[in-house]
């Protein structure tokens, strides 16, 4: 059962770094995107023995994109957890994300969004494999065209990551892949948003543990979205992507 677990790991993670099916029509950018990202054990913080299974998810993103000159958009995500066991913990949380262009064509807008999502983390003979599934619901100030009454997109995304470490260099770097597919669950706004594939991020990079606490991480983000054929231009965004994790 093992020897297959890993197999399929190994088969998910590079499958879905494959290149998605490319629009003759593609407009592409170069953009560069920082976080930081918390995950805060409360039975830890508070020397409470009775919340050692309950976690925060507390994380802040920034995104510049058209070359990296402007502000493209901003992700605000806290969350609260509950682990099951050492490997499974369930979460929900809240996101807000403003945005402007090249994302949101010509008219910015504010995103809100309700998540759940299952994390799941094990340690394999060749290194931590990282499994995540999120279900969004997502609202918006402002559309085009502008969303009816009570409109809510609906999105699952999977995730899939494995840091392999590279002792032979230094204890504390390993190599990251990762990548993460978006299936939009309805088509809530004509010509927008539409029902099935919606965009795919591939990531490669190095890490390096700086101590238990702190671990950074810097790479190659490559990020294809999908736009309904009566509206943009599909997008191929080539990201330099510098991460910073925390764990308490």
């Amino acid at each position: 059962m093992i020897k297959k677990l890993k197999l399929f790991t190994a088969i998910a993670a590079f499958g879905l770094l494959s290149p998605p099916v490319i629009a003759e029509e593609v407009a592409s950018d170069f953009q560069t995107w920082g976080q930081v990202m918390a995950n805060i054990n409360l039975g830890n913080v508070t020397g409470n023995e009775n919340l050692k299974n309950w976690r925060l998810w507390l994380e802040g993103q920034g995104r510049f994109g058209n070359d990296s000159t402007q502000f493209t958009q901003s992700l605000i995500r806290p969350g609260i957890g509950y682990a099951i066991n050492d490997k499974v913990t369930i979460w929900a949380g809240y996101a807000w994300a403003p945005t402007a262009e090249p994302i949101s064509g010509r008219h910015p807008y504010d995103e809100h969004r309700l998540w759940q999502q299952v994390t799941w983390n094990e340690e394999l003979s060749f290194g931590k494999f990282s499994w995540r599934s999120r279900f969004e619901q997502r609202f918006f100030d402002q559309m085009v065209p502008d969303p009816g009454p009570n409109d809510v997109a609906y999105r699952f995304r999977q995730l899939i990551k494995l840091a392999i470490p590279m002792p032979f260099i230094s204890p504390k770097l390993s190599f990251i892949v990762q990548d993460e597919i978006f299936i939009a669950m309805n088509t809530p706004h004509k010509g927008w948003i539409t029902n099935g594939f919606d965009q795919n991020r591939g990531f490669v990079g190095l890490a390096w543990k700086f101590n238990p606490t702190v671990t950074g991480e810097v790479g190659y983000l490559n990020q294809y979205i999908n736009r309904p054929h009566n509206a943009r231009p599909d997008q191929m965004i080539h990201i330099v992507g510098v991460n910073v994790f925390l764990n308490f």
